[in-house]
């Protein structure tokens, strides 16, 4: 199941990570794609680019960063109340170069009241090149932006 940020699948399947993504234009513009969807999982990937990587040759951490973030949004505003993110950090384990193909996985680890908890793993093969934590908070609305 791999879809771009312009086309998803089934919209009452998790609708508000659906959606979300859907609306996604950095996601979009960066080639991240939403590869399997679940409660409170999620697994996305993206293809480094010439445009990605730093003067150290290497893919930025920012662009590593950006995908993990999108994978922990997709988990935690996979139920039915929409959520963003209170606090995230990421570990850089090994570096990544042009044309790598990236995959983050994000797990809830917990669920208490308002907020939540996800690891999300960054892996290129077999190889783990992040690990990033992200707490979140449910706001009660449908999806940022609506009223």
């Amino acid at each position: 199941m791999t879809e771009t940020a312009s086309a998803p699948a089934d919209i009452d399947d998790h609708p508000i990570s659906r959606k979300m993504f859907a609306d996604d234009v950095a996601s979009k513009n960066l080639g991240i794609t939403l590869d399997e969807l679940g409660p409170g999982y999620a697994r996305a990937s993206m293809r480094i680019t010439e445009l990605m990587v730093n003067g150290h040759g290497i893919t930025h951490g920012g662009y590593v960063f950006i995908l993990a973030d999108t994978a922990f949004a997709l988990a935690c505003n996979s139920h039915a109340d929409a959520a963003v993110a209170a606090r995230a950090d990421i570990r850089f384990l090994r570096p990544t170069r042009e044309g790598d193909v990236l995959v983050a996985e994000s797990v809830e680890r917990g669920r208490f009241g308002r907020n939540g908890i996800y690891d999300v793993t960054v892996r290129c093969g077999d190889d783990v090149v992040a690990e990033f934590r992200g707490d979140s908070r449910t706001f009660g609305g449908r999806a940022v932006g609506e009223r």
